[in-house]
């Protein structure tokens, strides 16, 4: 019986031993299950994190265009601007352009009128009007010109800020 005996248990030895191996490989192809469906869920996430750069990059590159555009056109308007300023700064020094006031006719003390017949290229508006004395006119444009420069900047301020804001 003693033979007997030890064969019983060097089979249930081997069958034991069997049956573990059976479930470490059963563990094992679970692990590899485990690991394919994580590799598969990195891979992706890391298409849809590509995916999102190449648009945010493309979104990036999309405002950077419109920018030097409106850079450009703002720039362009602020030159047109000036140039303008400048004729016409020229033209008053000239004495191609006068800048008048229109008076009022109550008043009776107020200096020497401007005649208001019709002169070649202007509208009378048979209003009494005074000559302004060419320095004055001369610093009214540059106010005005700053006023100008001020609203072309301000216009191109709010167009960056409406660009980034989208």
């Amino acid at each position: 019986m003693r033979f007997l005996d030890l064969w019983r248990w060097v089979g249930v030895c081997l069958l034991l031993a069997l049956v573990w191996q059976v479930q470490a490989w059963r563990y094992g192809a679970q692990l590899e299950r485990q690991a394919a469906g994580h590799a598969l869920a990195l891979s992706q996430q890391s298409q849809a994190a590509f995916a999102q750069q190449q648009a945010d990059k493309h979104k990036r590159l999309a405002l950077e265009q419109q920018l030097s555009a409106n850079d450009q056109h703002h720039a362009q308007e602020l030159s047109d601007a000036q140039r303008n300023q400048a004729a016409l700064r020229d033209r008053l020094a000239t004495a191609d352009v006068r800048l008048s006031v229109l008076l009022d006719a109550t008043d009776t003390a107020s200096c020497a009128a401007l005649p208001t017949s019709a002169t070649p290229g202007g509208v009378v508006h048979a209003a009494t009007r005074a000559r302004l004395d060419p320095a004055h006119a001369q610093r009214i444009i540059r106010i005005t010109d700053d006023g100008d420069n001020a609203l072309i900047a301000l216009r191109a301020c709010q167009a960056y800020v409406q660009a980034v804001a989208r």
